[in-house]
């Protein structure tokens, strides 16, 4: 795309692949989630980028064109944090604004968490800060609540999740994925990642080419690195037992989406509601919440989701 560069850093004992627009101006860093890449903030970097900031947006560890380690105990909360800390670095910034979404968006809670210093102020998209419950593990306390079948219990399927996923291709699971809607908990079909292949046009913000590049890396990395975030949720929960009832003093901006399956099926909109994610959250400015757009809302409301960004850091 016009204006982005790509090169190659090394963090963290990995080299992992940033694309970047601006060379001047406060850095915003976007971190995305799964089954995503750099690329699912192509329209922000270009924005942001044409704005007289840094835009800059790394492959994380296991995606893209970043390395992508065989261990599932590779993918640890502190390896996935101490890449954007090492990134940061590199950067030769103490400070960036901080965008992320999905998986992205828990990095960047436990980077505020664990080095607030590091961020000037977060926007944060889809997943709120989720604040560990040192009675349940993660994972057990969504199979008691969704079932075995739910998405994130399957994802905890070493080597069988894989093959399932790779009975459809790369394309099918990426265009199903990006464009599905469901809005309430995501349950996958037994022996079969995608249970109906979507055989619906594209929506208007999502083309061919898009898909195509997303299949690209994937056939390329597999799925397991992404699949390798979900299987250290319970391993994380038992490394970060010394944070239990923190809370995240960086100022913030959350937005999501009214058809979001997280804001609608975990307990999302009650959260915020009722006043808990303010008390976890205390320097929580702003929740906004977009009408008719899904979990993807950082490539479905592109522009507006831009905007959003820069009404907030243009501010500090």
């Amino acid at each position: 795309m016009e204006g982005i560069e790509h090169r190659t850093v090394e963090v963290n004992g990995i080299k992992m692949h940033i694309a970047e627009k601006g060379k001047e101006g406060p850095v915003v860093l976007f971190l995305h989630g799964f089954p995503e890449l750099w690329y699912s903030w192509r329209h922000q970097i270009a924005a942001l980028g044409s704005l007289g900031y840094r835009a800059v947006a790394p492959d994380l560890r296991g995606y893209g064109d970043t390395d992508v380690p065989s261990s599932v105990n590779s993918y640890t909360i502190f390896h996935l944090v101490g890449d954007i800390v090492a990134l940061i670095d590199s950067l030769g910034v103490d400070q960036v604004f901080l965008v992320a979404h999905d998986w992205g968006a828990i990095v960047g809670w436990y980077l505020c968490l664990f080095r607030p210093e590091r961020v000037k102020a977060y926007v944060c998209l889809s997943v709120p800060y989720l604040p560990r419950n040192p009675k349940v593990k993660p994972v057990d306390g969504m199979r008691a609540l969704f079932g075995d079948d739910y998405y994130i219990c399957r994802f905890q399927e070493l080597g069988k999740m894989e093959a399932e996923i790779a009975k459809d291709s790369s394309e099918q699971v990426i265009k199903s994925m990006l464009t599905g809607r469901t809005t309430g908990p995501l349950i996958l079909p037994k022996e079969r990642f995608l249970s109906h292949p979507s055989t619906k046009p594209l929506p208007s913000w999502l083309s061919q080419e898009d898909v195509a590049y997303y299949a690209s890396k994937f056939e390329k990395t597999g799925f397991s690195g992404g699949l390798n975030f979900y299987r250290n949720l319970n391993l994380n929960w038992e490394l970060t037992a010394a944070w239990t009832g923190a809370q995240i003093k960086v100022p913030l901006k959350f937005i999501t989406g009214d058809s979001d399956l997280v804001y609608t099926s975990s307990g999302t909109k009650q959260y915020i509601e009722s006043g808990g994610f303010k008390k976890d959250v205390p320097n929580l400015e702003e929740v906004v919440i977009q009408e008719g757009v899904a979990h993807f809302n950082n490539q479905e409301a592109a522009e507006d989701i831009s905007n959003h960004i820069y009404d907030f850091i243009k501010k500090f």
